[in-house]
């Protein structure tokens, strides 16, 4: 495997490099400026000049310090994620992904997962990939089988952003390994107490199994997700009636699943798409020919090689 080296920034992420080095000059550019905009002016009396007209004002010292503050701390975090891509043996650097869009898209469901009324009924939308221009994907794990220590140092070094979805069976055990998770940026959602296919189940059966977990996510980690997945994928309309009640706003599923060892694809072309939600799980070597950092290895080796950036699913709901 050809991993990142001292070279990594030629051949990593080449926008946050560009992004960071304009954001530099740019920052010492205007420290530069500092001394001819405090200087004294020739208007008299010991005045400031102002600007020629059609000229604009310089920036003023704390202005200019503001900006270089930041530049420095923009490029002081690549050179971090440059780092953490040696540690931790990737072929490039991930790419960065862009701000948050300041006006979130229209979700709706998608074609062929309708249930009957849905819209009539105004049932969480349910959907695969989020509408976007930007070539970014969503990861999301499931589940909570496996507490990799690791992992989460891992994805705290990468700054790559995933969303979880829980089951309390599963993560009963060691609730702290999860509000660690929290405490490092992580968004927790539903997906219900013990884990069955919801599909034909009772009304009271789906209700216990996800407004049950509802009122575990909110002792535990104190709110109660708007976001929940199906376990499996399987759901009909008594699911998302439920679900609603609950307090449940949006249904992701997803368009690809990686593994350890390859990838799971959902449409006909085996291929990544702007917006499209990934899921892999919480699972080990017990499970797994590995562990997760091999899987998030997988992962971002080829979503980077493919010209693509992780961002945060709950950015863009």
């Amino acid at each position: 495997m050809r991993v990142v080296g001292q070279n990594a920034v030629r051949q990593g992420d080449e926008r946050g490099r560009v992004w960071a080095g304009r954001a530099l000059l740019l920052g010492l550019a205007a420290t530069a400026t500092i001394a001819s905009a405090c200087a004294p002016g020739t208007l008299g009396s010991g005045s400031e000049a102002g600007p020629a007209p059609g000229q604009q004002p310089h920036l003023h010292a704390p202005e200019a310090r503001a900006l270089h503050s930041y530049a420095t701390r923009l490029q002081s975090a690549y050179t971090a994620r440059v780092a953490a891509s040696v540690r931790w043996r990737l072929r490039r650097v991930p790419l960065t992904a862009p701000p948050p869009p300041a006006r979130k898209p229209r979700i709706t469901t998608r074609d062929g997962f309708e249930v009957d009324g849905h819209r009539n009924l105004n049932l969480p939308p349910v959907f695969t990939t989020v509408p976007t221009r930007h070539k970014v994907v969503f990861l999301t794990i499931d589940d909570g089988a496996e507490k990799d220590p690791e992992f989460l140092r891992m994805m705290r070094e990468l700054r790559v952003p995933y969303t979880a979805f829980l089951s309390d069976y599963l993560i009963k055990e060691d609730y702290g390994y999860f509000r660690r998770m929290r405490a490092n940026g992580v968004t927790l959602n539903n997906h219900t107490l013990h884990h069955p296919a919801l599909r034909g189940l009772p009304y009271d059966r789906q209700k216990r199994e996800i407004c049950g977990m509802q009122e575990v996510m909110r002792e535990r980690y104190g709110t109660r997700p708007t976001v929940f997945r199906p376990p499996f994928g399987s759901y009909d309309k008594t699911t998302l009636l439920v679900a609603k009640s609950c307090g449940i706003k949006y249904v992701p599923l997803w368009s690809e699943e990686v593994f350890v060892d390859h990838w799971d694809y959902r449409e006909w072309d085996r291929d990544l798409h702007p917006g499209d939600i990934v899921l892999s799980h919480f699972r080990g070597r017990e499970h797994w020919k590995g562990t997760m950092p091999d899987m998030i290895r997988r992962f971002l080796d080829k979503v980077t090689a493919k010209g693509y950036a992780v961002a945060r699913l709950e950015d863009y709901l």
